[in-house]
């Protein structure tokens, strides 16, 4: 064979080698988790709760790791507080942040009910060994609820940086090897330092604890920061940064998060009173504050959708045209408050049970208008228009999605792509309302036999 030809047969060699592997997920990440704080947390101390996930790393169970097989998408591990009798849980990416086995079963909106009830199914089906059923068959209290449905009840930041396989099987080496024993302490063994501890045994040193915003206490929001100024330092380390938005619906939305001296620092409830009785601790509060404390999450980040898609965040201009197609599609409700949620929907999710269709897709079943209903809550099932179905509580509940997902300020909701598919279902829901209200007035103009 001439060199030529073999140097064209290489040639076209690597590149079918390389198209092979355009399409899979070949790097190994690690990602620190940074959530914000909700209910209690959110309104005292604010620190909210971190995590790591790892993409090539799976679990068997949640307290035995392995690495991943093909198709799938890792584990978050954490650190928690009376959930077991373990220091640490994993649990696959997806049912964490949504209390769902698969991307397409996540539901476009929800409230607490629904929440609850994924969760419970979740839990049943695969937590049984963490949380097992009340004597009489009934759900159990505690804090398990926090390893399934994440997303529902917080904003989420993902800070991701490059690994190897190499290092990923040390990390299964030593997580199985070594005592899993509960040892939560709230100062020197929370959440935080499982992730500072995570990191560090991929990067050592990358993460530590800070004297000056922390007060040498362990915080997510720190670990995050360090991670992002260890990124800057190692250029050469892949690095991305991302939001996992909350989940649109009638769950109270969640906090922005705090350190230990911000969260003083922020909270006139506790910095104005300091400031009166002691000026100088007071003030030192302050500075500290400014010296250590700033640090934005949502900064230049990307917006994560279900299934693993990182999508640029809507802009102000997006956000108005937007807003302007819903108002065009709903002209009824053009004059009305834009952040009202449609109440049709929210009384029928009030008193719906959640069920599942043929395929196993999450659907609500309820009553309303004095009929029987059954709705598909998912981007797979929505428009199903089977028997009993409600073409006007479809578009109810994604003029409340879309309300939410266009409201301004705070951290990014969603991507201009992912609006656009709401917009869509949008307008294939308002037709198919539209065709129902038609054929109603038709049937309701006929002559009586």
């Amino acid at each position: 064979m001439r060199p030529r030809a073999c140097s064209q047969i290489l040639k076209w060699g690597a590149i079918a080698l390389l198209l092979a592997f355009a399409g899979t997920e070949a790097r190994a990440d690690i990602t620190v988790l940074l959530e914000e704080p909700y209910s209690f947390d959110g309104a005292f101390a604010g620190t909210g709760h971190a995590a790591v996930y790892l993409n090539r790393v799976c679990a068997d169970t949640p307290i035995k790791l392995r690495a991943c097989r093909a198709g799938e998408t890792g584990v978050v591990l954490s650190r928690y507080h009376r959930v077991s009798q373990y220091d640490w849980l994993a649990i696959p990416l997806i049912p964490y942040l949504y209390a769902v086995e698969n991307p397409e079963d996540v539901p476009l909106i929800a409230d607490p009910k629904l929440v609850a009830e994924l969760r419970d199914r979740y839990r049943r089906a695969h937590l049984e060994s963490i949380a097992p059923d009340e004597a009489d068959g009934g759900t159990p209290g505690g804090n398990w609820y926090e390893l399934a449905g994440s997303a529902y009840d917080r904003t989420i930041y993902a800070f991701q940086i490059e690994t190897s396989p190499e290092q990923d099987a040390a990390f299964i080496a030593r997580y199985n090897s070594r005592p899993n024993r509960g040892a939560y302490q709230l100062v020197t063994r929370n959440c935080a330092d499982f992730v500072r501890e995570a990191v560090n045994f991929y990067y050592p040193h990358a993460i530590g604890r800070s004297l000056i915003a922390d007060l040498h206490v362990a915080t997510p929001k720190h670990a995050a920061k360090a991670l992002v100024k260890y990124s800057r330092k190692h250029p050469d380390l892949l690095f991305t940064s991302y939001v996992i938005p909350q989940v649109a619906g009638s769950v109270r939305r969640s906090k922005p998060i705090h350190g230990l001296v911000d969260s003083i620092f922020k909270a006139k409830k506790y910095e104005i009173p300091l400031l009166a009785l002691h000026p100088v601790a007071g003030g030192g509060v302050a500075i500290a504050y400014l010296v250590g404390g700033r640090f934005d999450p949502a900064h230049k980040a990307l917006v994560y959708q279900p299934g693993g898609e990182l999508q640029k965040p809507l802009t102000a201009d997006e956000r108005k045209a937007h807003l302007e197609t819903v108002r065009e599609l709903i002209r009824e409700e053009a004059q009305s408050d834009p952040e009202m949620a449609a109440p049709g929907w929210r009384q029928f999710a009030a008193s719906a049970e959640l069920a599942l269709d043929s395929a196993g897709h999450p659907v609500l079943r309820g009553v309303y208008e004095n009929h029987a209903v059954a709705i598909g809550i998912a981007r797979g099932n929505l428009l199903n228009d089977w028997p009993g179905s409600s073409a006007e509580l479809r578009t109810q509940l994604l003029i409340t999605r879309l309300r939410q997902e266009l409201r301004a300020g705070g951290p990014p909701k969603a991507s201009d792509a992912q609006l656009r598919d709401d917009l869509n279902l949008l307008q294939r829901a308002v037709a198919s309302a539209q065709t129902a209200s038609n054929a109603r007035e038709l049937f309701s103009a006929l002559p009586a036999q």
